[in-house]
Order: C-alpha cells, then structure tokens, then sequence
C-alpha cells in the first residue's frame, strides 16, 4: 500500500473514531443519565494520565522538560487550558445540548475563525476565496441552526453558542503552541493538556459530589470515549497527517461529522433533514476551498482543519 492510500486511510479512520466519540457522549447523556460536567473531568483526566504514562516510560526527561522554563510552561498551561480542555468542555456540552453531529460541524468552523486572525495578522484583505469560503461557512451554520426559516433556530441559542465557543477554543491551541510544537511531540502536549484539564475540572465541577453512579453500559461508555476518542483516534489521524499533509487530510477528516451525523441518525434517533445535509455540504465545501486553495504552504486557516476535539 503506497504512503498516500495509508495516509488517506488513517486520517479517514482517525476522523470517523472522534464521530463515534462524539454519538458515545450523546448516548451517556441521552440514554444513561450522565452529564458532561461529570463526563469531562473524567475523560480528560483518564486520557491524560494514558499518554502521559506512556511517553513516561519512554524518555522521562522529555515528558517533564516543558516544564523547565517559565515561557514553555506559561505556553503549555495556555495551550493546555484554555484551548484543549475548553474545547473538550465545550464540545461535550453542545452534544449534551443538541446532537453530536451539529457539535461537530459547529467545531469545524474554527478554519473561518483562524482565517481571521491570520488577516488581522498579516494586515491583509481576504483573497476571493477566502471570502467565499466565509460565505459558505455561515450559510452552512445558518442552515443547519435555522432549517430555512428566519424566525426559529432548529437549535437551542445555547448550543450554538457553546459551540461556536468550541471554535474559538480550537482557535487558542491550533496558533498558540507553535514554539512547543518545534521542540516537543503533539502527542505528549496532548497528555499534558488533557491531564492539566481533568484536575482543573475535576476542581471546578466535583464530579464525585455528583452521586452518580455508571452503569455497566455507563462505564463502557467512558472507556470508548477515552481510548476511540482521544488515545486511537489522534494517534491515527497524525500519523496519517505525517504521510500526507494536514491540507489533504483535512478533506478526509470529514469522515468525522458524517460518521457523527449517520450513527446519530441511525442508531440514537436523532432527527437529521434535507436542510441539516446542505449545511453540511456548505461546510465540507468549505474545507476544501481552504484546503485546496492553490498554495503549497498549509496557512493557518488550512492547518487549523486537521485540529479536533
């Protein structure tokens, strides 16, 4: 198999394990009684401690040597904090809120976000395509949040807001870390973050004044959550990234709101209709005018499509 058929394949899979992350957190919340305030601090502190054990007995040197400086420290803690953790928040929230499939679409907007700042940045206009893709982008949320009608939102203000939130979180830690990222594997940063956020919501919610108790189903739940979601479905996914480039990987990446949008459908009831698939495709279309915009050095806004929750 060449490199770029393994490539587009680990990507795909990576993508679909987070929209099957995404329909398992709607099904704790819908059919097992749980909330994302309890879920959270658990998820995060349980993927954190994963791979942060894992690089550990690896090279320990290298796990604890962000923390050797103020600057990588403050950037770790930033990046950490509020961008991974929030977003992970956040995202579980919208679910919680609405449906896995919009929480994800939703999140998916951070390109248009990232587009932006990096405008703001370079103190420069947006090209035509990238006001196009702005354009199909919030017809994309303004289809899939109203179904047509300009007097309703097919979603609550709440879950659109939580997760347009999500967006600007990915914002934070795709542009933040990029001194990290020089020195130190994603992944281990990734353990860091999911650590730093499982004690910071673990301090903030309490979950274990909660009294709730999983069920069997409950505590099989939270496994898929941690291992498909976080440890199996980013592994995969930049590894494929290192085969062929985060802008081509980002069209397979959007394997993850279609996989969220059909098991949700499917097999937890939720309502999906001719309006909710032309925003998707507003959305997909989207990613790939930014992908394939015809520069060969991945902008901001393209890389941003291969950051996920």
């Amino acid at each position: 198999m060449s490199d770029h058929a393994k490539g587009s394949l680990l990507t795909m899979f990576g993508g679909a394990c987070w929209g099957v992350s995404g329909c398992v957190g709607q099904y704790l919340f819908t059919r097992q009684g749980m909330d994302s305030t309890w879920l959270v601090p658990i998820r995060l502190g349980l993927a954190g401690l994963i791979l942060c054990a894992w690089y550990g007995a690896r090279n320990w040197r290298q796990l604890v040597d962000p923390w050797r400086t103020a600057r990588n420290a403050r950037d770790l803690v930033i990046y950490g904090l509020a961008g991974v953790s929030c977003c992970q928040f956040l995202y579980f929230l919208t679910i919680q809120l609405s449906t896995a499939g919009t929480a994800t679409i939703l999140q998916d907007l951070s390109p248009i976000l990232i587009l932006g700042v990096a405008c703001l940045m370079d103190r420069r206009s947006p090209r035509p395509f990238e006001l196009l893709s702005v354009l199909l982008a919030l017809l994309g949320v303004f289809l899939l949040t109203t179904h047509g009608s300009l007097t309703n939102l097919a979603v609550s203000p709440a879950a659109l807001v939580s997760g347009l939130a999500s967006a600007v979180c990915v914002v934070i830690y795709t542009m933040w870390p990029k001194n990290l990222q020089k020195q130190y594997p994603t992944p281990m940063l990734q353990g860091w973050a999911f650590l730093m956020g499982g004690a910071a919501f673990s301090l903030i919610f309490r979950p274990w004044q909660m009294h709730y108790r999983p069920t069997a189903m409950g505590v099989l739940g939270i496994a898929a959550v941690v291992l498909i979601g976080n440890v199996l479905a980013f592994s995969c996914y930049m590894s494929g990234v290192k085969l062929i480039g985060p802008a081509k990987s980002s069209l397979f990446s959007f394997a993850e709101p279609v996989t969220a949008a059909i098991i949700s459908t499917l097999v937890l009831g939720s309502p999906f209709t001719a309006w909710d698939a032309l925003g998707f495709v507003c959305i997909f279309l989207m990613l790939v005018l930014l992908s394939l915009s015809g520069s060969r050095e991945p902008s901001p806004a393209r890389a941003a499509a291969k950051q996920h929750s």
